[in-house]
């Protein structure tokens, strides 16, 4: 048994001896991360819930079985490889990788159609703010941006789609030319598509931000909204929406990772992306 870190529950991986099995064990009656409240029962059945619809259309992990009894366990089979961090990190084949990530995603977005919940997608950028460590000042400028985009007309789509919302570098994993999509622990299925891409564009300009140099990521976030898009006109309307999201996602890596040497940066990033708004 190993006990794994860097998750908001406590994660062990069970190797089975002379079985070639193994497999991951997530307790959600034990929170490890920022949150500490939560139904950890409902957390659990929506996970797995979430899992076997997503199996049919992309490749994750197999969910194996849930016990509300033994901490609220979710057990899924173990996915070797190396994750998307690995390969920032390396910067080897960092744009193939985002080809694939893009392909998976845009599979699952397009095949879980539904209806859309901005309310919800609102909602959640407002938990973040509130979880933030940040003066009543500065929250209330980030509320008073929201605001406008809440009432301009970007954010209005047709349909909602199953969305991973939790899309960083950690849950991608690459494993014999296939790629997986890890931990649905925070997956919506009424929101909008373009926040799993904007929490994964976020995560590559704060990676070359603590590198020293953000705008190195923008070449790699170019190619990876390009490759999603189906043609020029649907990569205009996808670039006047990532803002918001990236936003999120920045706040997002603000309220985990806020003993880093680099803390401000998200932050600040964050407005300049929702201040986008007013030149729109």
């Amino acid at each position: 048994m190993f006990k794994l870190s860097h998750a908001s529950h406590r994660i062990c991986k069970y190797e089975f001896k002379g079985e070639k099995l193994t497999v991951i064990a997530k307790f959600f009656a034990v929170p490890t991360g920022v949150i500490k409240k939560y139904d950890s029962y409902s957390l659990m059945k929506k996970e797995y819930e979430d899992l076997k619809k997503a199996r049919k259309i992309i490749d994750v992990p197999e969910p194996i079985a849930i016990n509300k009894d033994f901490n609220c366990v979710l057990v899924s089979k173990y996915v070797s490889g190396k994750p998307l961090f690995w390969y920032f990190k390396h910067r080897k084949e960092l744009e193939e990788k985002l080809e694939l990530i893009a392909d998976m995603l845009r599979k699952l977005h397009e095949n879980t159609q539904t209806y859309y919940d901005k309310e919800n997608e609102f909602s959640k950028f407002h938990y973040v703010l509130n979880h933030l460590k940040i003066n009543r000042r500065m929250k209330k400028e980030y509320k008073r941006l929201l605001g406008k985009w809440w009432h301009s007309s970007l954010l209005d789509i047709k349909n909602g789609c199953m969305i991973h919302n939790d899309s960083t570098p950690v849950n991608f994993v690459f494993h014999k030319e296939r790629s997986y999509l890890l931990d649905f622990d925070l997956a919506s299925r009424h929101g909008h598509f373009a926040c799993d891409l904007g929490i994964l564009c976020a995560e590559l300009k704060y990676y070359f931000a603590r590198k020293g140099s953000s705008q190195k990521a923008e070449p790699y976030i170019h190619h990876f909204l390009r490759h999603y898009s189906k043609d020029e006109k649907e990569f205009r309307k996808i670039t006047k929406v990532i803002p918001f999201y990236m936003a999120y996602g920045l706040l997002r890596i603000a309220m985990f990772k806020s003993n880093t040497n680099c803390k401000d940066y998200p932050l600040r990033e964050a407005k300049n992306c929702l201040e986008i708004i007013k030149k729109i």
